[in-house]
């Protein structure tokens, strides 16, 4: 109610008296309600997934030594299912969750969108797809870093490839870090294969 007895719109924000002031009040929450509201549902929304597979080990298998530390330290080969319409690029990073420090095995990007692989040993460079660029990993080099985990447990090693709706503009020796900036807001699908290892004889 207002001093004269008069009731203010139940619309109304901030509860001013003037109508001019009310009017613009309520386009401003309804405006402000419709765009959280919006954000809240592209948040909730869960991304198209992406089938990534390898004829070198099973999803949530074990990892052949010849891909890690202990054997010739070359990357498996990947396979994955057609991202959706508006990919211009994919990317990829190899981590390891249950290190000290997650640490990063392998970073890929600017991977051409028709590409639907990766073969085994994929940085040598005759065997990258065309225009793609590998990041620094946690070993301080380029390429890829095999499992190569401390002590005698078992530790996972996630491949997650994302489809960008953009071609990122990074220049070869990208950290994960940088990565992770350059595609926030521009994931349109993502996928991931995990598999384990442990060393023995230690």
């Amino acid at each position: 109610m207002n001093r004269r007895g008069r009731p203010l719109s139940l619309l109304s924000c901030g509860g001013g008296i003037a109508r001019r002031t009310i009017l613009a009040q309520v386009c401003l929450c309804v405006c402000l309600t419709t765009c959280h509201r919006q954000t809240d549902l592209a948040q909730g929304q869960k991304l198209p997934i992406l089938d990534v597979k390898s004829s070198d080990f099973a999803n949530g298998g074990n990892i052949p030594p010849r891909f890690t530390c202990d054997g010739a330290d070359v990357s498996p080969n990947l396979q994955w299912s057609a991202p959706p319409a508006g990919t211009k690029s994919l990317a990829l990073v190899m981590h390891d969750p249950d290190a000290l420090i997650d640490f990063t095995h392998w970073v890929i990007y600017s991977i051409p969108s028709g590409s639907r692989s990766l073969a085994n040993n994929a940085t040598q460079q005759s065997t990258m797809p065309d225009g793609s660029a590998e990041g620094v990993n946690d070993f301080g080099r380029s390429g890829y870093g095999g499992p190569c985990p401390p002590g005698s447990k078992p530790h996972r090693y996630v491949f997650h490839l994302y489809a960008l709706d953009m071609r990122l503009d990074l220049p070869a020796g990208a950290a994960r870090k940088e990565l992770n900036t350059a595609i926030r807001g521009h994931i349109l699908a993502e996928g991931q294969i995990m598999g384990t290892y442990r060393r023995t004889g230690q």
